[in-house]
C-alpha cells in the first residue's frame, strides 16, 4: 500500500510533544509527499503548528465535543492511509479502527492497541538506554523508511522555523548587546526541580553587564515563586503568566540562552538551536539519557552517580539540588 497520508497521534504533555515532532521529519525527509496531520491538544496547538513539517493540526480537544458519528465522520474525512498512536489513547484508537484507517501502529504494551491496531511493535520505555525521541521514531518502521537515527541527526528533524513575530513591547526586551538568558524554574510538577535559593545565586554570578536575564513560567506558577520574583527583581524581567504559547517559542527563538529542568521549554528551546542548559536527576526514567534537550547548543547536568534510590519517593531531591550554580555558570560561558 502506498502511502500518502499519515496521522501523528501525541495528546500528551508539551515536552513529550516535542520530542515526537523528529517523527514527522524524518517522514519528509524521506517522502516530502506524505501529508502529515498531528492530532494534539489544544495547549500544544501553536508548538505543533511551528514545526514545518506539519501539514495539519486536528484538536483532539474540539473532537471530543462531538458526537461519536461526527467524530467518525471527522477521521474519514482525513483520509489517512496510517496512524501512529506515539501517545496510547484508548478512544483515539477505537475511533482509528472504526474509521478504517487500513496501517494502525501502537506499542503491544496496552491491552486496547491489541484490539485496534494491526501493526504492534514491542517498545519498553522504561529501561531502555534509548533517548525519548529515538523511542518514538521507531514507531515508524511500519512505514519502511529510515527510523534510527543518532541524536545528531535530530535536530535537524524538528522543522522548528515558524515563529510568530513579536510585538515591539517583546523585541524591546531582547538586548542587542548583551547575552539574553531565560530562566524557567518551574515545571508544574513533571519534572524534579532545582531549586529557586540555587536560581537565585546563578542570578548572583551572572555579571550584570553581559546578561539580560528573564524569568517565564505560567500565572500559577509565578505566583508560586513571589520572594524569589521580588529578591531578583532588580535583576530579572518577570514573564510568568504574560506570554502565550506562540508568544513564548517566540521570545524563546530570540534569545541566546535558557536554563530549566526537564520541561517543554528546555525542549523548545533546543529544537530553536539557543544554548539550552538541563538540570537532571540521574533517576530512571527521568534521567538525561532518555530526556535530555536534543540541539546544536544543548546541553545538560546530572550528578555523577548511578541513580538516586535515596530521593525516589520524596519530592525533593537532593542529587539534582546538589548541581551547583557554578556549573550552570560554566555552562553557559561555553
Amino acid at each position: 500500500m502506498k502511502i500518502k497520508s499519515i496521522i501523528l497521534s501525541r495528546t500528551d504533555s508539551l515536552g513529550d510533544v516535542m520530542l515526537s515532532l523528529p517523527m514527522a521529519g524524518a517522514i519528509k525527509k524521506q517522502n516530502a509527499n506524505i501529508k502529515i496531520i498531528f492530532l494534539g491538544r489544544t495547549y500544544s496547538k501553536s508548538l505543533i503548528e511551528t514545526s514545518e513539517f506539519v501539514d495539519e493540526f486536528v484538536n483532539f480537544d474540539e473532537l471530543l465535543k462531538e458526537n461519536e458519528s461526527t467524530q467518525l465522520n471527522i477521521f474519514r474525512n482525513l483520509n489517512a492511509d496510517a496512524i501512529v498512536h506515539v501517545f496510547p489513547n484508548k478512544e483515539i484508537a477505537k475511533l482509528a479502527k472504526k474509521a478504517n484507517i487500513p496501517l494502525r501502529i501502537g506499542t503491544s504494551h496496552r491491552f486496547f492497541h491489541l484490539l485496534t491496531c494491526n501493526k504492534l511493535l514491542n517498545i519498553g520505555r522504561k529501561n531502555s538506554d534509548l533517548h525519548e525521541a529515538q523511542l518514538n521514531l521507531k514507531l515508524l518502521s511500519p512505514l519502511k523508511i529510515k527510523c534510527e537515527f543518532s541524536l545528531e541527526e535530530i535536530p535537524d528533524m524538528y522543522g522548528f522555523n515558524r515563529f510568530i513575530e513579536l510585538d515591539d513591547d517583546l523585541q524591546k526586551l531582547i538586548s542587542n548587546d548583551k547575552f539574553n538568558l531565560i530562566l524557567h524554574p518551574k515545571s508544574k510538577g513533571s519534572a524534579r526541580e532545582w531549586g529557586l535559593e540555587n536560581f537565585t545565586e546563578l542570578i548572583e554570578l551572572l555579571p550584570s553587564d553581559k546578561f539580560e536575564i528573564f524569568v517565564t513560567g505560567t500565572k500559577e506558577e509565578g505566583d508560586l515563586m513571589q520572594d524569589f520574583l521580588v529578591k531578583n527583581k532588580a535583576r530579572l524581567t518577570n514573564l510568568t503568566g504574560k506570554l502565550s504559547l506562540s508568544e513564548l517559542i517566540g521570545f524563546i527563538s530570540k534569545a541566546d540562552g535558557l536554563v530549566a529542568a526537564s520541561t517543554g521549554p528546555l525542549h523548545i528551546a533546543a529544537a530553536t538551536g539557543i544554548k539550552a542548559i538541563g538540570i537532571f536527576a540521574p533517576m530512571r526514567p527521568i534521567h538525561p539519557g532518555r530526556w535530555k534537550p536534543i540541539g546544536k547548543q544543548a546541553d545538560y547536568l546530572v550528578l555523577d552517580k548511578p541513580h538516586c534510590s535515596d530521593c525516589k519517593n520524596g519530592s525533593q531531591c537532593n542529587c539534582i539540588l546538589s548541581i551547583t550554580p557554578l556549573q550552570v555558570f560554566q555552562k553557559l560561558q561555553k
